[in-house]
């Protein structure tokens, strides 16, 4: 039988301790206490004073919306919300991504890779600014989308199948 863990706060931090432990245990796991910017990035994340209050809501919506949305959309938004908000001092695009293919693979879809390639990484930090600035989140959802199609349609080759 299989189990799903329940995706909280308190996972996330320790996401994000696994992923910071040998880079600065220090920091490993606690959201920030100072202010950040996002080098290339016009979006301000909140204050640190605000974190927490922040990803208390960014929780809520995930409570009331993961039986509503469907399973790519929730785990696009969810990638959003946490990689805005910036909880932590380093590491919150690796713990979002986390988080994103967590509640992917929960749902029975295959992780979304987002390629290393410049084109790839620009349309990623274009559509995240997007859904910062403008508050338009649906470049961002059918971006991740697009990164799951193609994950599966890679795996369905794998298994001698013709995804179209």
């Amino acid at each position: 039988m299989q189990t799903k863990t329940s995706l909280s706060e308190s996972l996330v931090k320790q996401l994000h301790s696994l992923i910071l432990r040998g880079i600065d245990r220090e920091n490993a796991g606690r959201y920030r206490s100072v202010p950040v910017m996002i080098a290339g990035s016009r979006h301000v994340p909140p204050q640190p004073w605000q974190v927490p209050m922040r990803m208390e809501e960014c929780f809520r919506f995930y409570g009331e919306k993961k039986e509503l949305l469907h399973p790519v959309e929730l785990a696009a938004e969810m990638h959003e919300r946490i990689v805005t908000i910036h909880p932590f001092i380093d590491g919150n695009g690796r713990t979002s991504r986390l988080v994103m293919n967590l509640i992917l693979l929960q749902h029975g879809y295959p992780i979304a890779n987002i390629p290393g390639d410049t084109e790839s990484r620009l349309a990623y930090y274009a559509a995240l600014e997007t859904a910062n600035l403008d508050g338009g989140k649906q470049p961002f959802i059918l971006l991740i989308g697009g990164f799951v199609l193609a994950a599966a349609r890679r795996l369905a080759q794998l298994a001698g199948n013709d995804a179209p």
